[in-house]
């Protein structure tokens, strides 16, 4: 028996949609694989932004000016509560919890303190918003026909959202608004030796709570990410770098703060930066970082370390763990790709 040419190209091309359907389920199915992971680590990073805002919904707790004692109990109740839930009680716990600390009177608490709790918040929020945006994906993926029928997402259950209560700003739950959103440049600037220059100073209307920072400051209007790591070196330090001499942006840090007044919402990009070591003047520096900025060290990673130990604060908080990090991009030849950090 002959098989005729039409036979042979029909068949060709059932064999090519059926690879074709083959290759397009297997493509999906790593692609609702990896749509699972970043739920799954969506989660997490919600659940440790929750954990954060429950250990400082204690420490508020305990401020010896909070004088309201049930107020008091009631927020360490629901921060334990908050701790130990399963998912489903879980909303439910953390919406109560932040419906006590809206009803904080901020005005007796510690500056920073303040900070922390908007700080708290503003993690939750933006840790919340990535979740539901993963659960949104992942869902959009799974409900398809085909991929129903096909079992494409295997025996994964289904992800949930997290609802709570989400406010017009990260920082409304301390009944503070927002004065000032900014994007800024920091860098890490890095000696021979491997150590880190850290400036020493504190908020201009909090002089008595110092505190160790990375070399950096906002980005004004027409200026690059670039452009801004470089002017704030110089205003800093007095050094003069090009900007083809840093390397990154290779992380990004959202933190809120009260500094001279306001309460600020940063965006910070760090970039790394490898020079000799040397003496910063400050003949640069503006009236307000003359005044907000104390002193200056290099410091190893286990300088950074020991000022930890001694109580000694230093943004961002990671940076002994993350020295290596930076020391390596300083040194490469290609750019990092951005990641965040705390």
């Amino acid at each position: 028996m002959t098989i005729s040419a039409l036979t042979i190209l029909i068949l060709a091309l059932i064999a090519a949609l059926i690879l074709a359907a083959v290759l397009l389920a297997y493509s999906t199915a790593n692609r609702l694989d990896r749509l699972h992971v970043r739920t799954d680590l969506s989660w997490h990073a919600l659940d440790a932004a929750l954990a954060r805002r429950a250990v400082v919904a204690r420490a508020v707790s305990g401020a010896t000016s909070v004088s309201n004692v049930e107020q008091s109990k009631r927020l360490v109740s629901l921060a334990d509560r908050a701790e130990r839930a399963d998912r489903d009680e879980r909303e439910w716990v953390e919406n109560e919890l932040s419906a006590a600390l809206s009803r904080i009177d901020i005005e007796t608490l510690r500056p920073q303190l303040v900070a922390e709790l908007a700080d708290a918040e503003a993690r939750v929020l933006i840790a919340r918003r990535f979740h539901n945006d993963s659960v949104r994906d992942t869902l959009a993926l799974r409900t398809r026909r085909p991929v129903r029928w096909l079992h494409l997402g295997g025996t994964a259950p289904l992800p949930i959202y997290f609802e709570i209560a989400e406010r017009s700003a990260p920082s409304a739950a301390t009944g503070l608004s927002l004065d000032s959103t900014r994007t800024s440049a920091r860098v890490v600037l890095l000696d021979e030796h491997g150590r880190a220059l850290l400036l020493q100073g504190h908020d201009p209307v909090v002089p008595d709570v110092s505190f160790w920072f990375t070399v950096g400051g906002r980005v004004e209007p027409g200026e690059t990410l670039r452009m801004a790591a470089v002017r704030e070196i110089r205003e800093e330090t007095g050094r003069i770098v090009a900007e083809t001499e840093l390397r990154g942006p290779m992380w990004r840090r959202v933190a809120v703060f009260p500094f001279n007044g306001e309460l600020i919402r940063s965006e910070e990009l760090f970039f790394a930066l490898e020079s000799p070591a040397f003496e910063p003047h400050i003949g640069g520096r503006t009236e307000l970082e003359r005044r907000a900025i104390t002193g200056h060290r290099w410091c190893t990673a286990e300088d950074i370390a020991g000022l930890d130990a001694l109580g000694e604060t230093v943004y961002p908080r990671e940076l002994a763990d993350l020295l290596p990090e930076a020391q390596r991009v300083a040194g490469a030849v290609l750019e990092p790709e951005v990641r965040s950090i705390h």
